[in-house]
């Protein structure tokens, strides 16, 4: 699972259903490529495949709808826990250039606490997330991505 184009196959088919040609042109990427991923993606059930429909000049096209079972992930017990925390920062900077820096907002805050308080801090962080994760979704709305990292900063 650790891989950043899964997981941002993950994101573009969380709200829209979406064709592997669909996927590949918007990841700029062959369609053989993306497919091998939505396969995996299919068999591990993150990913679900609709039912087919035609698609251009009558072709049987099969949309893929994310499961949503992704909302927090955790590295498989073999797994390399620094590969997922990899592949979710290799994600979020292909979006950013995808999109560009100049329509990201950044915060960079430091912080001194005590382990209680970082607790805390965490604790209502991801009780904020899961809050307006847990909300209906506005439809007409375009969609909008978070990225959060918390870190020690070095030395």
């Amino acid at each position: 699972m650790a891989s950043a184009l899964r997981l941002r196959i993950l994101r573009m088919t969380y709200h829209d259903p979406l064709t592997n040609r669909e996927i590949a042109r918007r990841l700029r990427r062959d369609p053989a490529t993306t497919l091998y991923h939505v396969r995996k993606l299919v068999d591990t059930g993150l990913l679900e495949a609709l039912p087919p429909r035609r698609g251009a000049r009558g072709s049987r096209e099969i949309p893929y709808r994310a499961t949503g079972v992704s909302w927090s992930l955790d590295p498989a017990p073999d797994e390399d826990p620094r590969a997922m925390g990899e592949a979710m920062l290799e994600a979020f900077l292909g979006e950013v250039a995808d999109i560009g820096v100049e329509r990201v907002v950044q915060w960079r805050l430091a912080l001194r606490l005590d382990q209680a308080q970082v607790d805390e801090f965490r604790e209502r962080l991801n009780g904020l997330l899961q809050d307006f994760a847990e909300r209906p979704p506005s439809p007409e709305e375009p969609l909008l991505a978070v990225y959060v990292a918390v870190h020690p900063t070095p030395g």
